[in-house]
């Protein structure tokens, strides 16, 4: 089964199955080597990680193909893909999703912010009209070569004009084709459970750490019926903490004796990014080659 059989399959099970975002290869290796079967390519991740701007529009079509490549390179995993706005109108739709497309992706979330775009939970959104929207995902449906490719349409409407209107925007796109819709946003548990029982196409619900929408847990996102449950940058978060906690205290005390538990060990990286295999493929390589040579 390729991956985006296998998503499409998951996707229909409706088990809110968890799925960390990667705003890397390293990042995608570690959820994988976790256990986890799906990995999300989180566009807010790629700015502050690859780039080190905030999530606010700022990252090119370009880079976020790259990042896709590298991670679809390394693992073996659906990779479902924030696409943010198609960077653009409906044309640049149609490019966008045919070069995610060819770099690996099995998904593809899209959504009805304004261009730029800012990180769902931030103030200050803005929506384009259901209309143009729904232009978007007709193109993004046309471009795909792959018809398991999944399109997911996401609506920002919740922070601009309410739920129903979120709700009622999310029904006329999974009208239109989409194969999943997203709410973003929602403020509480109630939300969720309107969300899940109001729409027929499957859900993906998104939880952000100290953002706007509470985590009731998979289990209880799974009973409601949510496809998937994306916690975009808890990888991220984890690491920068880490990373600030263990450079504060190499600058306050001059080595890592204070901080050593928080450090993989040699060993630890090299197996992160799969040495031993590449080790034997060298090995395996020079034996043929040395044979040939006699």
């Amino acid at each position: 089964m390729t991956t985006r059989k296998a998503l499409k399959q998951l996707a229909s099970e409706r088990r809110a199955i968890v799925v960390p975002g990667a705003p890397n290869a390293l990042f995608a290796r570690a959820i994988e080597d976790a256990g986890f079967p799906v990995i999300y390519v989180s566009g807010a991740g790629v700015a502050n990680m690859q780039l080190g701007l905030p999530d606010i529009g700022l990252g090119t079509v370009t880079e976020l193909v790259q990042t896709v490549s590298a991670i679809a390179d390394t693992v073996d995993r659906p990779l479902i893909v924030d696409a943010d706005t198609g960077f653009g109108n409906a044309m640049n739709m149609y490019r966008t999703v045919r070069q995610l497309e060819r770099a690996g992706a099995s998904a593809l979330q899209i959504e009805d912010q304004v261009f730029p775009k800012k990180c769902g939970h931030f103030e200050g959104k803005a929506t384009i009209p259901a209309a143009e929207m729904i232009e978007k995902i007709k193109a993004a449906l046309d471009a795909r070569q792959d018809e398991n490719l999944q399109i997911i349409a996401r609506t920002d409407a919740r922070a601009v004009e309410g739920l129903d209107a979120a709700i009622e925007r999310a029904q006329m796109y999974q009208e239109v084709g989409a194969d999943m819709t997203f709410v973003e946003a929602p403020r509480n548990v109630d939300e969720l459970g309107r969300i899940a029982r109001e729409l027929k196409a499957p859900q993906v619900a998104n939880i952000v750490f100290g953002g706007h929408t509470p985590d009731p847990g998979q289990a209880a996102l799974a009973e409601m019926g949510f496809a998937f449950t994306l916690y975009a940058n808890a990888a991220l978060q984890a690491s920068l903490l880490a990373t600030q906690t263990v450079l504060g205290s190499l600058k306050d005390h001059g080595s890592l004796q204070e901080v050593s538990k928080l450090l993989a060990g040699f060993k630890q990286r090299q197996d992160a990014v799969k040495k031993p295999e590449w080790d034997a493929r060298e090995a395996l390589y020079a034996t043929k080659s040395e044979g040939a040579q006699k």
